[in-house]
């Protein structure tokens, strides 16, 4: 065999390898959050000082991020960022996301044992078409590194100190859902006020989002 071809099998071979570190030194690392009303998909709540945006990652680009393939496992991830513009915290204790979808079906945000129950068994999630990922079938048990991920993702904030944002996801189940984000909104309740007063819920249509990509 020739030098010059047994040069390329070498760093071919070297290529491939840096591939695999790569692969397996993935890590998720939360997105930065910017203030809530620089995204286009949010409610500002003016009186109260209050604003709250999200931003669905239903596209295979953003979807890089995550170890864990959640389309895949029938799950939309949806990064929920609160911002506080007033000069009193707000609380956070008991705040309830849920997305309601065109044919008016509730879905609420997947609890962390959801999340685990769905990667330990992930045949049960079929996603219909036209999601923007193509499915396959899905196999392997859960590991730590998906663990840690999930804990690292979900929105846990207990609270938002003035003039500063918060931010993490919420995922929704949507293995029987083909288009779930047309003519849908998402809804978040339980956030009160320096008071300990429930304010009014939170409304975005996803159009704004879906909208401001066109």
């Amino acid at each position: 065999m020739k030098k010059m071809q047994w040069r390329w099998i070498v760093v071919c071979l070297a290529l491939a390898s840096v591939a695999t570190v790569c692969l397996a030194a993935k890590e998720f690392v939360r997105p930065v959050a910017k203030p809530a009303k620089t995204y286009p998909a949010h409610d500002a709540h003016d009186s109260e000082g209050v604003t709250v945006a999200i931003d669905p990652y239903d596209k295979a680009e953003k979807l890089q991020i995550f170890t864990v393939d959640w389309l895949e496992r029938g799950y939309l991830p949806v990064f929920v960022v609160v911002t506080n513009d007033g000069d009193q915290p707000i609380s956070l204790p008991d705040i309830k996301a849920q997305l309601v979808t065109a044919n008016r079906s509730k879905l609420n945000a997947a609890t962390t044992d959801d999340l685990y129950r769905r990667l330990s068994n992930p045949q049960r999630a079929t996603i219909p078409s036209p999601l923007p990922i193509p499915t396959k079938k899905v196999k392997g048990a859960v590991n730590k590194k998906a663990l840690d991920e999930i804990d690292a993702a979900q929105f846990g904030a207990r609270a938002v100190e003035p003039h500063s944002t918060q931010s993490g996801f919420v995922f929704f189940d949507v293995s029987d859902i083909s288009s779930p984000l047309p003519g849908a909104n998402f809804f978040l309740m339980g956030v009160q006020n320096s008071k300990g007063e429930e304010l009014i819920y939170f409304e975005i249509p996803l159009e704004k989002y879906l909208n401001a990509g066109k």
